[in-house]
């Protein structure tokens, strides 16, 4: 069942760049909650405002107006450090790019962000998810020495291992083949599914938007539709 708490409540949440001169209005007004538990795909033109949605809903820029709860969390109030606070453990990000460190051998780039954070048995949690992500054999080794596809299951296996309320993942399939683009949506949903995390994507992938619950479209800052197929 549910939480009736949603996982994310936005409401007239506006985000402002440049100079006081020459503002540049990049969302303009957004209402939306998200309940926990739901898979919400979110779908645009470049330059529509997803990626900066998709930062102010995570934590990664603060909103220049409105209000916003996440996982429980005030984060309209908080400043930079009190978000990077917010953040651990309760959210997870996969980004396109992986954003692994080339020095770090696949268990140590799961790993160290939770041993940063205080998390206990980071090194057996981190092994335990790359096992679970079908990477156990490559534990030692380094970024350049991983597939593309291998490369981000380790992102995803370093966002999910400190079973975070919420994921978010921005074009997880975009540097990848469609056929591996396939296998990692199939390993997304399905851990995913066994974390109970809510999960909010940015995507072009029809598949990867099917594979969602809710479909919300953005048009210049806005949501233009919200879409439920279930």
């Amino acid at each position: 069942m549910k939480n009736s708490q949603p996982a994310i409540s936005a409401h007239n949440l506006t985000l402002t760049l440049g100079s006081d001169a020459a503002p540049v209005d990049i969302l303009r007004g957004i209402d939306l909650d998200i309940a926990r538990g739901e898979t919400v795909a979110l779908l645009g033109a470049s330059g529509s405002g997803k990626s900066s949605l998709m930062a102010v809903l995570s934590g990664l820029e603060r909103a220049s107006g409105g209000t916003l709860s996440v996982a429980g969390q005030n984060f309209a109030a908080m400043d930079e450090d009190a978000l990077a606070r917010a953040r651990r453990g309760r959210i997870g990000i996969v980004l396109q790019a992986f954003h692994l460190l080339p020095t770090m051998t696949a268990l140590e780039n799961v790993a160290t962000p939770m041993e940063l954070s205080g998390e206990p048995d980071a090194q057996a949690r981190a092994r335990e998810e790359l096992e679970a992500v079908g990477l156990g054999h490559r534990l030692d080794h380094y970024p350049q020495q991983l597939s593309g596809g291998e490369q981000q299951r380790v992102a995803i296996a370093r966002a999910i291992a400190p079973r975070p309320d919420l994921i978010f993942a921005d074009e997880p399939t975009g540097n990848l083949d469609a056929s591996t683009g396939h296998e990692i949506v199939e390993l997304l949903f399905g851990r995913r599914e066994q974390t109970g995390a809510t999960l909010l994507v940015i995507t072009h992938d029809p598949e990867l938007a099917e594979h969602c619950g809710r479909v919300l479209r953005m048009e210049d800052g806005r949501i233009a539709s919200d879409d439920t197929s279930q």
